[in-house]
């Protein structure tokens, strides 16, 4: 029997099994312990994190009113360290070719229904433009595995062309990657080739389940796959994303995974992930049906985990993508979501009108327009931002985190997104939205609290109303 070791870099002590499970029964036999579940939530309050047995027995709360609490502290975190802003993206597919036997995705290698595609360099350059006509600034690209059509050099060289767009006022700022776990050599190519955030889903951290969902391909490789992001950071890329697909198991265990996994992180590099997404397995091509696996999440219960990943880890960003709908992400951005995306299309060539049809990675729940989801956030008091300075001015990894827990970072990003907000205002925005961002504006621009900030920021709208662009403090 293994024992649970954060820093260790094995899978087994770090992804402990029995620590998993002995946390799961901690959790339940405290359901009702109201001096325990009290004491967890005093310790919250102080805003410095939470061990993922402490936050499983915030999960495993069934005392109204002080599941009440986990959301109100939740919703007090999220503004202390990100504000009110939002940060937009969109994931961009380059390729559906796969060789791994993953059951639960429509791309597996034994699938000869769905159309496969690879985009080429001119067709990336459309898909760009696409994407920057509506607006965007940040990217996430996406491929399945593949050594043959989807090699790490076809990656560097679809970064390379991405940034190099420049489509009337139109630039992709940050290309985040998520790509299949790969060598720490091909990892700092990735970071020469300047991208943003490492990102790679676990899918499911119970070892036994994770390897009869993986029946065949690279990706089967347990303990490969869950140290991918150590590699990554050993190939210097300090800003990594984690995620797992839920409904794949159990909630409970996936949440106890994904905060040990976090704790590993921090543990052994000083840095916890970057984000943490929360996607739910949603139906998809080739018969793949959320019914057939049989571990699904409540919505109920999934506001509940979202707030309690945040208590736990309140310096990390996360994320929520169109795989839930409208109603869902407006509920979830207050309890601790800072990314979400728009306008999104999970197919290859999904922003043209040469689409490959039938070869959607998963179905979408919100199927707005970005300007619609700007507009929504802006009427729900949200800040939509399209910023990537941090990123550009090396406010990454370890740097990033110590500015987050000693300061927040709505002192920096507030401004940023404000005048990236009048970005597409000036260049993109529907005459309604254009009209709500001037009224947010106004608001918000004597909220900050920096008299020398706030005057910069004045400086910078004014010359973006003038046509200059990409200012940032």
């Amino acid at each position: 029997m293994t024992t649970y070791n954060p820093k260790s870099s094995d899978p087994a002590e770090f992804i402990n099994h029995e620590e998993i499970m002995e946390t799961i029964d901690y959790g339940r036999r405290n359901a009702h312990n109201r001096s325990l579940i009290i004491e967890t939530l005093e310790k919250a309050r102080q805003a410095k994190g939470l061990s993922h047995r402490e936050a499983f027995v915030l999960l495993s709360c069934e005392e109204d009113d002080l599941t009440e609490e986990i959301f109100k502290i939740a919703k007090e975190l999220k503004l202390k360290f990100y504000a009110n802003r939002i940060v937009l993206f969109a994931p961009l597919y380059l390729s559906n070719y796969c060789v791994n036997g993953c059951t639960y995705c429509p791309y597996h290698g034994h699938n000869r229904e769905i159309p496969r595609k690879k985009l080429t360099q001119e067709e990336i350059k459309e898909q760009v433009i696409a994407l920057q006509d509506m607006g965007h600034k940040r990217l996430a690209l996406e491929t399945g595995e593949d050594p043959v059509h989807n090699p790490i050099e076809y990656i560097l060289e679809s970064i390379d062309t991405i940034y190099n767009i420049k489509h009337k006022n139109g630039s992709i700022r940050r290309v985040n990657v998520n790509i299949a776990a790969t060598t720490t050599e091909n990892y700092r190519k990735l970071h020469d080739a300047e991208i943003g955030t490492y990102i790679l889903f676990q899918e499911t951290y119970n070892r036994e389940n994770y390897e009869k969902l993986h029946v065949y391909g690279p990706k089967s490789d347990y303990d490969y796959h869950t140290t991918a992001h150590d590699r990554a950071m050993d190939g210097g890329i300090d800003d990594v994303g984690l995620g797992v697909l839920y409904g794949l198991d159990s909630y409970e265990y996936e949440f106890v995974g994904q905060l040990m996994h976090a704790e590993h992180l921090e543990a052994k590099y000083n840095v916890g992930p970057h984000t943490i997404s929360v996607p739910r397995i949603q139906p998809a091509g080739d018969g793949i049906d959320p019914e057939d696996f049989d571990n699904s999440l409540s919505d109920d219960m999934f506001e509940k985990l979202v707030a309690c990943i945040r208590i736990a880890a309140p310096y990390t960003g996360m994320i929520v993508s169109t795989r839930e709908s409208e109603e869902m992400r407006g509920k979830l951005l207050d309890l601790g979501i800072s990314q979400i995306s728009g306008g999104s299309r999970t197919s290859v060539g999904g922003y043209t009108e040469n689409e490959t049809v039938g070869s959607d990675q998963f179905e979408l729940s919100d199927n707005r327009t970005l300007d619609e989801v700007v507009d929504w956030l802006l009427k729900k008091d949200h800040i939509p931002s399209f910023c990537t300075a941090c990123y550009r001015k090396g406010r990454t990894g370890e740097v990033f985190m110590e500015m987050v827990k000693n300061v927040g970072i709505g002192n920096i990003c507030q401004p940023n997104a404000l005048v990236t907000l009048k970005e597409y205002s000036e260049d993109y925005a529907s005459p309604q939205t254009k009209e709500d961002i001037e009224v947010l504006i106004k608001r918000e621009i004597n909220s900050i609290p920096n008299e020398a900030v706030r005057k910069s920021t004045i400086e910078n709208l004014a010359a973006v109303e003038h046509g200059a662009r990409d200012l940032h403090i």
